[in-house]
C-alpha cells in the first residue's frame, strides 16, 4: 500500500496533538459519545480508522474486544500496545460478511473522501442486529466554512453545501491543514447511513459552547437486508 498523509504526521499526532487533547477530561465528549452510543457488549468491537488505537480504552471499559484497522501504518506503529490491528483500506474491510457485532468510526470520517462507501463496507461485516457507532466532527459547524477562532462562537461562511476536499482551516495546530479534510453536508451523511441498509436509532452532540463532535448510532436489521 502507498505512504499516507498520516504516516508523515504520526508521531507529531501521538507526542504532541494528543497531549493537548487530554488537558481536559473528554473535552470534545468523543468518550461521552462512545459511552452513550456503543454502551455495554461483548464480543469484537471494530475500529475502522483507529489510528493510534487511543479510544480502544474505552471500548474495552465497555466490555468489548477493541480490534483495530487503518491505511496508516505510522499510525498503527503507535497503536499496537493499545489493541490488536491490521493494515487495511477501510472500503475493503479484511472481514467476513456478517462477522462482527460491533464497528465504530471515531473521528475519522472527514478523512474518508468515500465515506458512504464504508459505510456500506461496516454494514456488510456487522452481523444482524449488530451496532454501528459514528463519532464523527460535526457537519454544521466544523469545515473550511466554519472559523472557530473565537472560543464562544462560530462563524459560518458560505461553503457548507459545497462538499469538497480542502485543507483550509481556522489553525494551524490541528490537523486539517497537514492533512486535508472531507466535508459531508449533514443531508449527505446522514443519507449515507441509509443507503448502506443501517436503521438510525440514537444521536447525540458534543462540545461546547457551539458542538464539534456529532455522535450517531445504527444498527443492521436483523432480517430484509442487501
Amino acid at each position: 500500500m502507498a505512504k499516507t498523509a498520516y504516516d508523515e504526521i504520526a508521531d507529531w499526532y501521538e507526542e504532541q496533538f494528543l497531549s493537548t487533547q487530554r488537558l481536559g477530561h473528554d473535552p470534545l465528549g468523543i468518550e461521552g459519545a462512545l459511552c452513550a452510543l456503543l454502551g455495554e457488549g461483548s464480543g469484537v468491537c471494530l475500529e475502522i480508522g483507529c489510528g493510534t488505537g487511543v479510544h480502544a480504552a474505552v471500548v474495552r471499559e465497555l466490555g468489548w474486544a477493541p480490534v483495530g484497522v487503518d491505511l496508516s501504518s505510522g499510525m498503527l506503529r503507535h497503536a499496537r500496545g493499545r489493541l490488536p490491528i491490521a493494515r487495511a483500506d477501510a472500503g475493503r474491510l479484511p472481514f467476513r460478511d456478517g462477522s462482527v457485532p460491533a464497528v465504530v468510526a471515531v473521528m475519522v470520517h472527514t478523512d474518508m473522501p468515500e465515506y458512504p462507501a464504508v459505510l456500506r463496507e461496516a454494514a456488510r461485516v456487522l452481523r444482524p442486529g449488530g451496532v454501528f457507532v459514528h463519532a464523527g466532527v460535526h457537519p454544521c459547524f466544523c469545515g473550511g466554512f466554519a472559523d472557530r477562532g473565537d472560543p464562544g462562537a462560530v462563524v459560518i461562511r458560505p461553503g457548507y453545501l459545497d462538499g469538497h476536499w480542502t485543507k483550509e482551516s481556522w489553525t494551524d495546530q490541528g490537523i486539517r491543514d497537514k492533512v486535508g479534510a472531507a466535508h459531508w453536508p449533514l443531508p449527505e451523511l446522514m443519507q449515507g447511513f441509509l443507503d448502506a441498509g443501517l436503521t438510525l436509532e440514537r444521536f447525540t452532540e458534543g462540545g461546547s459552547p457551539v458542538p464539534i463532535v456529532l455522535g450517531v448510532r445504527a444498527r443492521k436489521p436483523l432480517t430484509g437486508w442487501r
